[in-house]
């Protein structure tokens, strides 16, 4: 277990954070800040888009989005969040935002690489992803991290995207049922997991376009739903917000202020800030490239402005309510100690009392089942490249099994080994983007000549 944990500090430590940081700082200077110049486009694109085209040339931008933020949008925006501001303080949210505004701009680059080099399959269907923008938009020598990349792939979607996720699912469940008098089982749990090994296999098994639309229905539902329960808060906390808002910029520098001494290091803040905002968006992973790659779009920039669209969901609308409702709530925080989900439910029930546990155990989880479907179509998509076509159904089943085995196992191990190897996928990818970088600045500037 300890050594698992130096290898997960080592893998999320500065050199991978600045590399991840680095890119997203290139990118937005090369690209003439592409992410704040086409934000208002991306928000027109994904209003006004077809959301139900569906045909031979993909599915819509709308259900690629959807399968994307389905992977993101999860544990990460409700406990990752309140773990970030209990070690690193306050002033780690305003670390979230700045990873969240150079996320934009990688993923955007991701989603616009992935649809650019992405091909097709014996049955007509877009294949994308990191694997086939570095084995197409690269020389040979560069082909094995493009196997690297699905390999770690592989491993990460049993973990982070499915025992974990599945783990966390029953934990919210159980905690509805204990809300409501009934005590929770061992065999409660066994009869949940294989009921949802049983989903998982039948949506996996649909391929994309099932599980997108399986994203589609429970993502924008259950993220509606959150964000209207924290703007009651704020609404219900008004007073509060000045606040909270100085105690997030003062703490980015000086946290000790905001924090009455407990965290003095400024560069703890940043860390933690950094790495929880790179975790919750997965700006920098390449992951979002493979769900991206087969929408149905002109031009793949398109596409790309779903990418800037979708961090601007999972960062900073999601992520940002979870923190101002944790820190307008006015419940003590413990600083140093990573609490998790239990201080975002403390302070949702300080203003809405202890029922509102129960929808949040419901909101919880859809995004962890989402997550699991979302990295779902990652895992497979990454065996399919090392091992061929017909490896997909073998792979359905044992994500199956995995969902039953992760609804009775403790989880901790797994999720520290699979974030490390999540933190390693980020690498390949990474490289791939810097060796493509004059690719990506012509299809952007060839975009804008069109849209002109």
């Amino acid at each position: 277990m300890e050594w698992i944990e130096g290898l997960n500090r080592i893998v999320w430590g500065v050199p991978t954070l600045l590399l991840i940081a680095g890119v997203g700082v290139v990118l937005t200077i090369c690209t003439r800040f592409a992410q704040f110049r086409f934000l208002r486009r991306a928000f027109k694109y994904f209003l006004c888009s077809n959301h139900n085209i569906e045909s031979k040339d993909g599915y819509s931008p709308f259900r690629a989005l959807c399968t994307a933020l389905a992977a993101t949008v999860g544990t990460g925006n409700l406990a990752g969040i309140a773990g970030a501001i209990a070690i690193g303080g306050p002033g780690a949210v305003f670390w979230i935002w700045v990873g969240g505004l150079l996320g934009m701009i990688t993923k955007c680059a991701e989603a616009t690489l992935a649809v650019h080099y992405r091909v097709r399959d014996a049955h007509g269907n877009y294949l994308g992803g990191p694997m086939y923008v570095i084995t197409r938009g690269l020389p040979d020598k560069y082909r094995i991290l493009a196997v690297i990349y699905a390999l770690f792939g592989v491993i990460a979607a049993f973990g982070v995207g499915n025992a974990t996720q599945i783990n966390t699912l029953i934990g919210g469940i159980n905690s509805a049922v204990s809300y409501c008098g009934y005590v929770p089982t061992t065999d409660g749990n066994i009869l949940i997991g294989i009921f949802c090994g049983i989903l998982v296999a039948v949506l996996l098994f649909g391929g994309a376009k099932r599980i997108g639309a399986a994203a589609e229905s429970l993502v924008p539902f259950a993220s509606v739903i959150y964000i209207i329960l924290g703007f009651g808060v704020l609404i219900l906390r008004f007073d509060a917000i000045p606040a909270a808002l100085s105690a997030i910029f003062q703490g980015a520098f000086t946290p000790g202020a905001a924090t009455g001494g407990m965290i003095g290091s400024a560069f703890i803040t940043m860390r933690i800030g950094a790495s929880r905002g790179v975790f919750t968006n997965e700006a920098g992973m390449g992951t979002a490239g493979i769900a991206h790659a087969g929408a149905a779009v002109s031009h793949p920039v398109q596409q790309g402005l779903m990418g800037i669209i979708e961090v601007f969901i999972d960062t900073l609308v999601i992520c940002t309510v979870t923190a101002m409702v944790i820190l307008c709530s006015g419940v003590p925080i413990h600083y140093g100690n990573d609490v998790g989900i239990i201080l975002t439910s403390q302070a949702f029930a300080s203003v809405y009392g202890s029922w509102v546990t129960v929808l949040l155990s419901a909101i919880l989880c859809c995004f962890a089942f989402a997550t699991i479907l979302g990295w779902g179509l990652y895992g497979i998509r990454c065996a399919q490249f090392l091992f061929g076509k017909k490896i997909g159904s073998v792979y359905v089943i044992a994500q199956a099994a995995t969902v039953v085995l992760g609804a009775v196992l403790e989880t901790k191990t797994i999720w520290l080994l699979a974030e490390t190897v999540n933190g390693l996928m980020a690498i390949p990818n990474l490289i791939a983007i810097i060796c493509l970088l004059p690719v990506v600045k012509e299809l952007i500037t060839d975009y804008e000549k069109k849209k002109e």
